[in-house]
């Protein structure tokens, strides 16, 4: 029988969830808030959203429940958003007969407030400032990679009013600050897309592949599952596919606007960098090495801070926005980790891990101010998307 050791000799990795308030040493009790911040959080493979706040005790799952209809598959929820106001917020769920489904539900109560039926496998989504639509790309994980679509939601009667096609696996749904244009890009296709929210069709495109960057009006071309196949993408679709040495193969996973709508800045997973766009020009202004496999993005309030997390690198990485330079990169305690969301007031960032396998999924608060990992809590297998709720 192996010998018990105390809990200050144990590996870092088997230190107790409820024991982190020591690992991180007594001085961090102190950047505890002295409000509530509250989260939502959704796992993919139990099929359920946690409701995680973080306050003058440190951060705790308050509340749970379930999403979905199917009983002998995971309905799969993958993206979530908050409106603006906070009233409700959007669940997709990326498994469907036949396809998947927006979910809207009250933000106070959880209480179900009706769904609409998409596209194959939608995933990532956001609200228009305005709260007047929901916009979800259809990521498509099945069959030939062909080009798929991004879905516009009204909010208000959750009818889909119009279905553009994109490329191959859109993903990183992100809306300007004056809700009239989208972007996402697209992970088989090497391109960022912009949508005309006005117009509601594709009014340009930029190719990131790295020495062959372009912007370009319209839609991105239309390419075959066999020209997909042979780009030396990671086929999973995942992001965890460790690329060969010297490739040029951006594998575009997010998109990401600055808050002045002059920037859009696109984490490339396949060359683990950013691509930093020049909105008005449409051109690349640089690229800004970031961390291994960086996957998704959030931007501070106040554009000083650019927040990636690192999907290969098992790790969050803080930047300074104008300068492109690392402020801080922050190991996660799981591996596989997933999605960011920053509350408004610019203090903190809580991020999710999936795990691997049976462990449960994390949620990590880092305090945007000290750069310091703060508190970790437990959620459901795989969790993904995450939004803060607005502060009442």
């Amino acid at each position: 029988m192996r010998a018990s050791l105390p809990w200050f000799q144990l590996p870092w990795h088997q230190l107790p969830l409820l024991s982190l308030p020591l690992f991180a040493g007594a001085e961090l009790r102190a950047q505890y808030p002295t409000r509530t911040y509250t989260a939502l959080v959704a796992s993919e493979s139990v099929d359920r959203v946690a409701v995680v706040e973080l306050g003058p005790q440190g951060a705790k799952v308050v509340r749970q429940h379930d999403v979905g209809v199917m009983l002998a598959d995971p309905d799969g929820p993958h993206g979530l958003a908050v409106t603006p106001d906070g009233a409700h917020y959007y669940v997709t769920t990326a498994h469907g007969t036949p396809y998947g489904v927006l979910w809207k539900f009250d933000t106070r109560t959880n209480a179900y407030a009706g769904q609409v039926m998409l596209g194959n496998f939608p995933a990532t989504l956001q609200v228009t400032p305005d709260g007047s639509k929901a916009v979800v790309v259809n990521f498509n994980l099945h069959g030939d990679m062909v080009a798929s679509d991004v879905s516009v939601v009204r909010t208000d009667s959750l009818q889909e009013i119009a279905r553009i096609t994109t490329c191959a696996m859109p993903h990183g749904s992100r809306v300007n600050s004056t809700g009239t244009r989208h972007y996402s890009v697209c992970m088989m296709d090497e391109q960022l897309v912009e949508i005309d929210l006005d117009g509601l069709q594709v009014s340009r495109h930029f190719l990131l592949t790295k020495g062959a960057e372009q912007g370009m009006n319209g839609s991105p071309p239309v390419r075959g599952a066999a020209d997909a196949a042979h780009a030396g993408h990671d086929m999973s679709g995942h992001g965890l596919a460790q690329p060969a040495a010297g490739s040029t193969t951006c594998s575009p996973t997010w998109a990401q606007p600055s808050p002045d709508d002059k920037t859009v800045w696109v984490a490339c997973n396949g060359t683990s960098d950013l691509v930093e766009i020049d909105v008005p020009s449409w051109t690349m202004r640089r690229r800004i090495p970031a961390g291994n496999g960086v996957y998704n993005l959030a931007i501070t309030r106040d554009g000083a801070k650019l927040v990636a997390t690192n999907k290969r690198g098992q790790s969050v990485s803080v930047l300074d926005a104008k300068t492109g330079a690392v402020l801080a990169t922050l190991p996660t305690q799981r591996r596989v980790v997933h999605g960011v969301a920053i509350t408004h007031d610019d203090r903190y960032a809580f991020v999710t891990v999936e795990g691997v396998g049976s462990e449960p999924g994390t949620v990590e608060i880092i305090d945007l101010v000290a750069l310091k990992t703060i508190a970790r809590v437990d959620v459901g297998q795989q969790a993904g998307g995450i939004d803060v709720i607005p502060g009442r």
